[in-house]
């Protein structure tokens, strides 16, 4: 049972920075990111901070500085329907955050020749939801799915090229697609609308880095998660947000699959040392004797307490010595 927390903003409070100026500092970006690892640990490091940002950026969209560590966003999205979408030119791997993403993980890798070192990259409908904004895209479900469809094949080359640059420079990928999951989309809708682009962009992906390719989403995705098995990604995560018991249930028929069960990160934010024990031992509970299992804890909020991470750490190695 390995730990993997997720770090992406509080690599920021690690050493003591803004998610805004980590995210937009190549030195600080890898330096929050190396720290993070040399206090916790983690496999794999994701170098980013926020994370969803970086194609749609790309694509023009104009990302705002929040008020004080507060997380970086869109302000305003730069489209407002799917049509605009197929006809935008794929972006390349010049564009935007992307050259120093792919640089300040490089500068990971090099501190930490050991780890496993990934650059995060975006599932389509996840970027087009930053482009139209969700509202809009949900919208445009509903009422033309096939349209849908093809803004969301047509985001694919966009994608591939940002993981080719990936593979490039020596790293691999983390892929996210968080956006997509129900019960705002069904999972009708989502095998409709979303499985070919995503089934896609993970071929492609996969290719590239030379083996199958993890696909994390958050929400709750065991109504979709037989789709998303079929992808052939070789990870996949058991969120806090859906039905753990039934998710590791279905998950019982693959084994091949690594699977990263997650803690409620809002356990850990609190500190509540108590309430912390008893989350890693109802997840140890839902682990049971499965190999290919990892304990997750979700996005850690920036603001969690480094030693709370530690002692959280502490507990479930021994539960691992028991």
């Amino acid at each position: 049972m390995l730990f993997s927390p997720s770090i992406y903003e509080h690599a920021a409070r690690v050493i003591g920075r803004s998610p805004w100026e980590v995210s937009r500092d190549i030195t600080l970006l890898a330096a929050g990111h190396t720290e993070a690892h040399r206090l916790y640990g983690h496999r794999p490091i994701v170098v980013g901070i926020d994370i969803y940002n970086l194609e749609a950026e790309a694509y023009g969209a104009k990302v705002t500085r929040p008020l004080g560590n507060g997380i970086p966003a869109i302000s305003k999205h730069p489209f407002s329907s799917v049509r605009e979408i197929l006809k935008l030119e794929p972006f390349n791997a010049s564009a935007g955050r992307i050259p120093m993403a792919i640089e300040a993980a490089g500068k990971v890798k090099q501190a930490l020749p050991d780890a496993d070192v990934r650059v995060p990259l975006g599932g389509p409908f996840s970027v087009a939801t930053n482009l139209i904004g969700f509202e809009n895209l949900l919208c445009e479900v509903y009422t033309d799915r096939n349209l849908v469809a093809s803004a969301l094949g047509h985001l694919v080359a966009g994608q591939a090229n940002f993981a080719s640059a990936i593979v490039s420079a020596g790293l691999d990928v983390a892929f996210f697609e968080s956006a997509a999951v129900p019960p705002l989309m069904s999972p009708e809708d989502f095998r409709r609308v979303e499985f070919a682009a995503l089934q896609d962009i993970i071929d492609r992906t996969a290719e590239a880095v030379g083996h199958p390719v993890p696909c994390i989403m958050g929400g709750d995705t065991t109504p979709i998660l037989d789709t998303i098995l079929e992808t052939g990604t070789g990870y996949v995560c058991c969120p806090s947000e859906t039905d753990q018991a039934a998710f590791m249930e279905k998950m019982k028929a693959r084994q091949d699959v690594t699977v990263r069960i997650n803690m409620d990160p809002a356990i850990i934010a609190a500190g509540d040392f108590k309430a912390i024990r008893h989350e890693v031992d109802r997840v140890f509970k839902l682990a049971a004797d499965r190999r290919n299992v990892c304990l997750g804890t979700g996005c850690l909020p920036y603001e969690t307490d480094p030693e709370v991470v530690l002692r959280t750490k502490e507990y479930i190695l021994g539960r691992i010595g028991e």
